[in-house]
């Protein structure tokens, strides 16, 4: 859990590096995200990290709360009509109080969620991996090209968690067959997941295979390669966020 929050923090000022210069006018660019401008990335990490503590103080009333939700497209919409520098403020403080709450948790408590109730190690990754996703969308807008770094191992390892998930949500059935995955880690070594002879493979960096499976590059752009039939039906289909599928990004070239 320490490292897991100390590498949030770290992913935070990230984001936050790109957050604190902005003029009034640059919360407004579109992103990536049909219909979402920048404002509308940080307003969603902002009601989430709420959303988080709740779930990590409170559970009951958490699970009460989600009775009211709608869609994330109708939050970021009623949170429209703050000023940026009220929204800035509201991100910085529910960051803030999430990591003291997370502080308080051991790696095997367990919190409920959107999708199916999760480790408190795991609810910190799914955080993280918000973060890092979202601030691509940032990045993208302002276009910034951000460096890699190894904090990515941890969406890497909830993304290939997730890969029966991925199935499940679109009503597939899961292949049977194991899918190993190796990955060259920013700054040297390679992440690995998955049995080592297992036939089906994911090869490539970290960041491509990241890039995948938050739906922020459409697999066609990534220098991802796949052997067998099921490491490819995942990854045109990987999701490593709770909830329905996202549409996904479009193949740059058309």
């Amino acid at each position: 859990m320490a490292e897991l929050l100390g590498d949030l923090r770290a992913e935070t000022a990230s984001l936050e590096a790109l957050l604190t210069p902005l003029r009034e006018e640059d919360w407004e660019r579109p992103t990536p995200a049909e219909g979402w401008a920048v404002r509308d990335q940080v307003s969603h990490l902002a009601w989430f990290d709420d959303a988080a503590v709740l779930a990590a103080t409170d559970p009951d009333a958490y699970t009460a709360s989600l009775e009211g939700f709608s869609s994330v497209d109708d939050l970021v919409l009623e949170a429209r009509g703050r000023p940026p520098g009220d929204l800035h403020a509201w991100f910085r403080t529910s960051r803030a109080r999430s990591l003291e709450v997370f502080a308080t948790l051991s790696a095997r408590d367990r919190l409920p969620w959107f999708g199916p109730a999760m480790s408190a190690a795991s609810f910190v990754t799914a955080r993280l991996m918000e973060t890092w996703a979202h601030g691509q969308d940032v990045a993208d807008a302002l276009g910034v090209t951000r460096e890699p770094t190894a904090r990515l191992r941890h969406v890497a390892t909830l993304g290939y968690r997730a890969r029966p998930y991925g199935f499940a949500m679109r009503g597939l059935p899961v292949p049977g067959d194991p899918v190993r995955v190796e990955l060259a880690v920013p700054g040297g070594g390679t992440w690995t997941a998955g049995p080592g002879d297992a036939g089906n493979l994911v090869r490539g960096t970290l960041l491509d295979f990241c890039l995948v499976v938050t739906q922020r590059v459409h697999l066609s752009d990534t220098g991802l390669e796949m052997t067998g039939e099921p490491a490819r039906a995942w990854m045109e289909i990987a999701q490593a966020f709770a909830g329905i599928p996202g549409k996904g990004r479009a193949p740059k070239s058309g």
